[in-house]
């Protein structure tokens, strides 16, 4: 869905709520506490006038771009937010329906489930018919459901990618955004999950074809979209459009590429991706997509409902990555031995999953890479920052709750393995977030260490991680082993404008029995709001830390979950604009280059309203809420084109596949 300035004239699957941390390791509420207590976090507030959101202060605006300013970061001093927020009221009025926005923005459906990416293809567009579904091979060859992550690759970024390179820098923002394509390029778009009921129309598959068409509508679509003369974006034909799903041919890189444990008997290659959710981007034009809940896929054939036992070191990650006989319910493993845990054959099929896979947007012939040094856990998102000395971090978010925030810092600057034939991503140091107590009164910040992952510490190989490629493989249990900080379920990670990084944390019930406990990261014992938290690296192996939102802090009044165990600073406080722009539950994150953060949210939210999308100033605290969608739905994904003139993002499950709930984008019937 593409979201732009109006004309001046006009339940699947909930997996990551149920922990499979065993640990005692300390948790962020734990930590956070003493630092909020003496802090207080941004309140909101909002204006009533607004005007472009995206429009610069005059006199910074470069161009036109049908009817759209074309406008470039670094310069802005005014307002970060102009834009009428969306009221509560608004939305109400779309019954949950239809998706409601900003009366300051217009939005069009651009890629549903269906869609083929070629449209000179002959394929026929599935619009959504419940008495009908495509044949594997079609959905092979269409977009796919359950949007999520997503990125706008402009068309001539090889090209100014090539000149950044002669000069060994980047163009200044002002001078790329002006030159990159803002009309056209590839679409990178996750597609995360689609249920039986939805994909099939029947709760379990029936035969082989079966789940290849639920096979093929996972994975991740690369789109080339165009916008025309009347300021439409479209697909369009493209040699490099493909989709890339549980069945496509992959390579494997970095340290475990040639780990006996991504080995099976059976001697079968290396193929597919799945459970595509959150997503980042490189400073060399690929996209990083993010595996994260692919334990569900996989199930076991025994009558008894067992399966493993082959190797005790697997079996125990088999427990921590949160394994069991019938998944969530897919039946692959049924009718694709692949995903039969009690096959010894394919004993290890498990463990090629949980990677970021890399793609080439500009190469459709070129394969997807696993990435194995970035680790293996249930990926959420991949910031990635250049570094001041030319080398890369990226920070990743393990989406389950009391699980962990990790960096990779790659060992040697980015441009010089681009320019050597290598990845930037094969070869660096792997660490994981723990959170300290001990605030400074000075600043407000608390403290904490990146901990490298490495058969070198004594912890991490008494845990029976004696090699690098077991400590990649099963990073989960390498984490556990150095006391990592178990987090609210950490989510999306991005970069601000000064290399800050923010991570959202969707929420945490039900602290105890080993889901987490009350630190000063994670202030709050029933945190069902979730929040916000920013960290800045001081070194490779140090970093400071504040929280810049709890969400029950939106709301309009007490959600009444305060308990004796919250940190003093967690307890409600009421919001400057009385909670008209109350949102919880944030997920999607993206921050702009002028210091906006969009948020996409995933869970019940307050009063009438759906998931949303929300824009935060980062530099006042102010938010405003943008877009709406429809019932039992999630905003997932955002991205602009390079002049901010048009913002995509996605409506994930509407309605979860249920037509009398909604038939968005289909008016409601």
């Amino acid at each position: 869905m593409e979201l732009k300035k109006k004309p001046v004239d006009l339940e699947i699957d909930a997996s990551e709520d149920e922990s499979t941390n065993p640990t005692t390791n300390r948790t962020f509420q734990d930590v956070a506490a003493a630092h909020l207590s003496r802090r207080s976090v941004l309140a909101g507030s909002v204006a009533v006038a607004a005007t472009s959101f995206f429009s610069p202060a005059p006199g910074y605006a470069k161009g036109k771009s049908q009817g759209n300013k074309s406008i470039a970061p670094g310069r802005n001093k005014g307002p970060l937010l102009k834009f009428a927020p969306l009221t509560e009221a608004e939305v109400a009025a779309a019954d949950g329906r239809m998706v409601t926005i900003s009366s300051d923005y217009e939005y069009d459906v651009l890629i549903p489930w269906g869609t083929p990416i070629d449209p000179n293809s002959g394929i026929k567009e599935y619009t959504g018919d419940p008495n009908t579904r495509p044949t594997s091979a079609e959905q092979a060859e269409m977009a796919g459901i359950g949007h999520d992550g997503m990125f706008f690759y402009p068309s001539n970024l090889p090209r100014v990618l090539r000149t950044e390179m002669r000069r060994g820098r980047q163009l200044p923002p002002q001078a790329r955004a002006r030159v990159l394509d803002s009309r056209a390029g590839y679409l990178c778009v996750n597609h995360e999950f689609g249920g039986n009921t939805h994909v099939l129309g029947k709760g379990f598959p029936e035969s082989l074809e079966d789940v290849r068409l639920s096979q093929h509508a996972h994975g991740v679509g690369v789109y080339a979209v165009r916008e025309n003369n009347k300021g439409k974006w479209k697909v369009v034909s493209d040699p490099n459009a493909r989709r890339i799903t549980v069945n496509t041919d992959m390579k494997v890189s970095g340290p475990a590429s040639s780990s006996p444990l991504l080995a099976n008997p059976a001697g079968n290659p290396v193929r597919g991706t799945v459970n595509n959710c959150g997503s980042g981007e490189t400073p060399w034009g690929t996209y990083l997509t993010c595996e994260e809940n692919f334990n569900g896929y996989f199930g076991s054939t025994r009558e008894d409902g067992t399966f493993g036992g082959f190797d005790s070191l697997q079996d125990e990650a088999y427990g921590r990555y949160g394994f069991s006989n019938a998944g969530f319910g897919y039946g692959w493993h049924i009718f694709d031995e692949r995903f039969d845990l009690s096959n010894e054959s394919y004993k290890n099929e498990s463990n090629r999953f949980g990677w970021i896979v890399e793609i080439n947007p500009f190469n459709g012939s070129e394969k997807p890479i696993k990435r194995t040094a970035l680790g293996r856990i249930k990926h959420e998102a991949a910031a990635v920052k250049e570094l001041d000395d030319g080398r890369v971090a990226v920070y990743m978010g393990d989406d389950q709750r009391a699980d962990y925030c990790y960096k990779f810092e790659s060992a040697r600057p980015w441009r010089d393995e681009i320019k050597a034939g290598r990845s930037p991503l094969d070869e660096g140091k792997l660490y994981v977030a723990v959170f300290g107590e001990g605030m400074d009164p000075n600043d407000g910040k608390g403290s904490g260490d990146w901990v490298e992952l490495t058969p070198a510490d004594p912890r991490i190989a008494n845990a029976g991680l004696d090699t690098m490629d077991k400590v990649l493989v099963y990073t989960r249990l390498a984490a556990d082993a150095v006391g990592a900080t178990a987090m609210d379920r950490p989510e999306w990670s991005t970069i601000g404008t000064n290399g800050e990084v923010y991570w959202t944390m969707t929420n945490n019930t039900a602290k105890p029995g080993g889901v987490g406990e009350v630190n000063e990261v994670n202030p709050i014992f029933n945190n069902a709001d979730g929040c916000i938290i920013k960290t800045e690296d001081i070194g490779a192996t140090a970093f400071t830390w504040e929280m810049i939102m709890l969400s029950r802090n939106t709301r309009a009044s007490d959600p009444g979950t305060d308990s004796a165990n919250d940190r003093p600073y967690a307890l409600y406080q009421a919001p400057a604009d009385g909670g008209a722009n109350q949102f919880t539950d944030p997920d999607c994150a993206w921050a702009d280059a002028y210091g906006r953060l969009f948020i996409g949210t995933d869970g019940g939210q307050p009063g009438a309203l759906e998931d949303q999308l929300v824009v935060i100033d980062t530099t006042t605290g102010e938010y405003r809420r943008m877009l709406c969608s429809v019932q039992s739905d999630e905003i997932t994904g955002c991205i602009s084109t390079p002049n901010y003139g048009t913002l995509f993002t996605n409506t994930q499950h509407p309605g979860n596949g249920d037509p009398t709930r909604t038939n968005f984008p289909a008016a409601f019937d």
